[in-house]
């Protein structure tokens, strides 16, 4: 079975000063945690695959698919506003890229044991933080927002030692390309500028195709990268997704998510809400991500200036970021509020949301869902109990009927609903849904976890057997401290 699957491997033919060559390192006596039918459906991976004990093998490192070629790749990066040099894959082995129904796939184990850069590290990933990933990207995915995949779980006995013993495991993730931003600034601040010229070209080839028929292919890659940059934030500033280690090492070259580490998504709206406990001075707080996302740009800009030429070039392809950011955000607020059209007022209306909902510390996904069911003539108990300032509610209530009204002329009303409840989530990936996931897995009880995750792939049904996971987050929740430790 392990050997039908189809194997290119691109990226190790872009020569050894681009990674590593190696073997990862067996999990001891390893076995299945979870399963993802849904991603190995897309990669044409039938389910008896799965019950090949060398697959089990294979992806926890012990044992090598026929066809892959593991490796782990060299980048370098920004870490918390500092050039951190050399940096590299630590604990991720790329087993090689597939052809699938899909297109080009990149296989990744994560977690799989020591590499040249694994900095003072095991290249262990813990139980914990693999679930984490495990749900978090699965959890994207069904929000519609970009995002590496999961593949499959496994798991271990074997200790690995953090703030605590705990147990490892390796997660199989899955990606077009799992190139950085920091791969590029590793050429360009070494001054590997044959390099850095093949990684682009690579990348235009591969992903980008339309640049290489630009004036300046290499100003096009960074303008196309801006965008698709700009996109992914206003998705995830829509559904309020901290990520926390906003490093120019983990943001992706394809404008996905990338390297969940420290994320939450929030609970009480609070705009200076900071998830990452490591991150003391505040730098990857959520209302300033989208500004950290233009300056990780900027980076990017830097490194690739060998091969765009002048300084102008490169700003000026950075600019419409500040132009596409504002304007994807606002459409996907407008969409959230059940308004189809833009204007001077439904800005001031978004504004005066996020102000309302920042003042009451009301609980943002609960908010959004509840809203759904808002009409002018409907009575909104629901909704204004989420708001001890009842006054400063109502004054706001009476706002958004108004820009209602004029928008239901010819607007159906089960047409709003329907767009709501497709754009306003049911189901995120909560903090405390995540640790008591993961305690009881450290229990060896998976099926919480399975249950989970099946609902977050499919967040905004109803799900009513599951209408528990929908609810408030309970009192010790904000006291889950969640740091870049795994």
């Amino acid at each position: 079975m392990t050997s039908d699957l189809k194997w290119n491997n691109r990226f190790a033919r872009l020569g050894e000063k681009f990674y590593t060559r190696l073997q990862p390192q067996a999990l001891p006596e390893p076995f299945w945690i979870s399963r993802n039918q849904a991603v190995a459906n897309e990669l044409g991976i039938e389910e008896s695959w799965f019950e090949s004990q060398d697959v089990l093998q294979a992806l926890s490192g012990s044992g090598v698919l026929p066809g892959s070629d593991p490796l782990a790749s060299v980048y370098s990066g920004h870490q918390f506003g500092q050039w951190a040099g050399q940096l590299g894959d630590g604990r991720a082995i790329l087993l090689g890229e597939l052809q699938t129904p899909s297109g080009s796939m990149e296989i990744q184990l994560k977690g799989a044991g020591k590499t040249p850069y694994s900095r003072m590290g095991d290249g262990r990933a813990v139980l914990r933080s693999s679930i984490r990933e495990y749900l978090a990207s699965e959890a994207m995915h069904g929000l519609g927002i970009p995002t590496t995949r999961a593949l499959c779980l496994t798991g271990s006995d074997a200790k690995v030692v953090r703030e605590e013993i705990e147990t490892a495991a390796v997660v199989t993730r899955t990606a077009p390309s799992f190139i950085r931003f920091g791969h590029f600034e590793h050429f360009s601040y070494n001054d590997m500028h044959v390099e850095l010229k093949a990684l682009a070209d690579f990348v235009i080839d591969s992903f980008y195709p339309a640049c290489r028929d630009a004036p300046n292919p290499y100003a096009a890659l960074l303008e196309a990268v801006s965008e698709r940059t700009a996109h992914l934030m206003a998705a995830w500033q829509s559904v309020g997704f901290c990520h926390g280690v906003m490093n120019t090492d983990n943001m992706s070259i394809l404008g996905l998510t990338i390297d969940y580490g420290p994320f939450q998504f929030l609970d009480a709206f609070d705009p200076t809400h900071i998830c990452n406990h490591s991150d003391t001075q505040g730098r990857y707080a959520y209302n300033k991500q989208p500004n950290i996302a233009y300056w990780n740009l900027f980076c990017l800009g830097q490194a690739l200036l060998p091969l765009i030429g002048e300084q102008d070039q490169a700003l000026a392809a950075l600019e419409p970021y500040k132009a596409i950011f504002p304007a994807a955000l606002e459409a996907k607020m407008l969409a959230k509020l059940g308004l189809t059209q833009a204007g001077p007022d439904s800005t001031a209306l978004i504004e005066s949301t996020f102000k309302l909902l920042a003042a009451n510390k009301v609980d943002y996904t609960i908010f959004w869902r509840r809203l759904c069911s808002f009409t002018p003539q409907s009575g909104h108990e629901p909704l204004r109990d989420l708001f001890f300032d009842r006054e400063s509610f109502n004054a706001w209530a009476l706002h958004y009927s108004e820009l209602l009204a004029p928008e239901s002329i010819g607007l159906d009303a089960n047409f709003r609903a329907d767009l709501m409840l497709k754009n306003n989530p049911k189901y995120v990936l909560r903090n405390h849904l995540g640790e008591e996931t993961i305690r009881a897995a450290k229990l060896k009880d998976f099926a919480p976890l399975h249950t989970l995750s099946d609902v977050l792939q499919a967040p905004f049904d109803e799900h009513a057997a599951q209408s528990s996971l929908a609810g408030f987050p309970p009192d010790w929740a904000s006291g889950i401290e969640i740091s870049c430790s795994s």
